[in-house]
């Protein structure tokens, strides 16, 4: 099936994200992103996404707080800092049944990596420019 034939996000996101809370500290979420090579968390309050952490956010605040800092000390650091603090409001997201091509061009767009995707106000997926190129790549 091309891009053309009617393929949307629902077909190509990744199904129940590995998400956060506003609360959780940036320690965790780069633990999060390092175990699981993960790039973007959406960060929740129940099933509603209120933030998107990306790993070029967390990359930004590290750098501001470790500079000069030895490892044990941007740990410490980066325990003290929630990610509400950090993290990119407000979210851009999509239904599940938003195309493929229209959803790559808000990324492109808004310039984002990334696009939540809700279903009556609940996270039911995210979808990644790697999704999308793997879906360009595999047809």
């Amino acid at each position: 099936m091309s891009l053309k034939n009617g393929m949307t996000v629902r077909d190509i996101m990744s199904k129940g994200p590995v998400t956060l809370k506003p609360d959780d500290v940036l320690y965790l979420a780069d633990e999060v992103m390092g175990l699981g090579r993960i790039r973007h968390l959406p960060v929740v309050e129940g099933e509603r996404v209120v933030g998107i952490l990306s790993q070029r956010d967390l990359f930004h605040s590290a750098l501001a707080v470790a500079l000069g800092m030895k490892p044990k000390e941007k740990k410490e650091t980066l325990k003290a800092i929630r990610i509400r603090d950090v993290m990119k409001q407000p979210v851009i997201s999509v239904p599940p049944g938003t195309g493929v091509k229209e959803a790559a061009r808000m990324m492109i767009e808004k310039k984002i990596g990334c696009l939540a995707v809700v279903e009556k106000e609940s996270l039911v997926g995210l979808i990644t420019e790697t999704d999308i190129l793997r879906y360009v790549v595999e047809q």
